[in-house]
């Protein structure tokens, strides 16, 4: 009689195909469990971006905006923010599930608090917490945990501050010290973007720059040069990525001068900025971005004397020139600040 071999214990992991229910499952170690594929951004039809809009031509406001960036159409009123109308300069960035706004300006100060919301919702804001200064022109990035921004201007010792401030997303309350400097330029009013690993931080004031510097996100330490841009600003340019390319809409290099260039880095790598395209709407400045695995998606901005509502869009792994989305449900400037479900930083 030929001996069996032993029976092998099902390994944790262990996937299998139940044609009974025609499901995919997996061993958890007790038994299999179904895998099921479910996502915010199937939840809200693809990957939403919610836009601050800051400063609408008239006067601050509270009111943040939304649109799905697999389309292109007009966006759709989101909801308020908790107590500040912010401009100039406030901070967004995300995890898969929630989003964060903080700091900016709202007259006659600069602001610290910090408003979250449930990307897949809509309606007003409520409370996080509060930043550790009063600043604005703050610009952050982040991965699915955790967000990182600049401390930009603060109005009360009118100067340039250095260091960065680390938040949990999934939590709230104030942000902490990381305990690690912008030692690269304080990028205020500048632009950022990430990867799953790195944040990178791109032109802004003291300027007008043309730096481009980054960190880990996750590793913290302070910032490191990555290379140039292909020209030097200090107001008003934006940035979106996906986890392997970053698009920079220029700003203006004085605050009235207007650019229609926009150029990319490969964050895996340092590096130059390269030309991408030209702007294909009005060349403006002072506007906001956010992007999908695909598109990146600027809103708004401002070319003297308007404000606008525009929205256009790149493909972000192509070259060329950017293309009519649709507008916004009212113009919007100088708040920079923006954020999706589907950003780079999220892999």
């Amino acid at each position: 009689m030929t001996e069996q071999p032993p029976i092998q214990p099902t390994p944790v992991g262990a996937l299998r195909f139940n044609t009974d229910t025609a499901k995919l499952e997996y061993f958890d170690g007790n038994q299999y469990v179904n895998i099921t594929t479910d996502s915010p951004e199937q939840n809200t039809g693809g990957t939403r971006a919610v836009y601050q809009i800051g400063y609408d031509g008239s006067g601050y406001t509270d009111n943040t905006s939304f649109i799905n960036i697999a389309t292109t159409g007009d966006a759709t009123f989101f909801g308020n923010l908790t107590s500040q109308a912010r401009g100039n300069g406030a901070f967004g960035y995300s995890s898969r599930t929630r989003g964060l706004f903080g700091c900016g300006y709202t007259v006659p100060t600069s602001q610290n608090t910090i408003d979250f919301c449930t990307i897949s919702s809509t309606g007003a804001f409520q409370d996080f917490g509060d930043a550790a200064k009063k600043v604005e022109g703050a610009v952050g990035f982040s991965d699915s945990t955790r967000g990182i921004h600049t401390f930009g201007f603060q109005r009360t010792d009118w100067a340039y501050q250095t260091d960065l401030q680390v938040t949990t997303i999934a939590t709230t309350g104030s942000t902490v010290d990381g305990g690690f400097d912008a030692d690269n330029d304080n990028h205020s009013a500048g632009a950022s973007c990430s990867s799953p690993v790195r944040g990178i931080f791109a032109g802004g004031n003291p300027g007008p720059s043309s730096i481009i510097s980054y960190t880990g996100i996750q590793t913290l330490g302070d910032t490191v040069d990555f290379g140039d841009l292909t020209t030097s600003e200090n107001e008003g340019p934006s940035m979106a990525s996906n986890s392997v390319r970053g698009i920079y809409f220029a700003g203006s290099p004085n605050g009235t001068a207007t650019s229609n260039t926009i150029s990319f880095i490969t964050l895996a790598t340092l590096g130059n900025a390269v030309d991408f395209g030209d702007n294909s709407t009005t060349a403006r400045f002072s506007h906001s971005a956010a992007a999908s695995s695909t598109r990146a998606v600027r809103a708004g901005g401002y070319a003297a004397p308007v404000t606008y509502n525009i929205i256009d869009y790149v493909q972000i792994m192509t070259t060329g020139n950017s293309l009519d989305f649709g507008d916004l449900n009212e113009p919007m400037r100088g708040a920079g600040a923006a954020f999706t479900n589907g950003h780079g930083g999220l892999g």
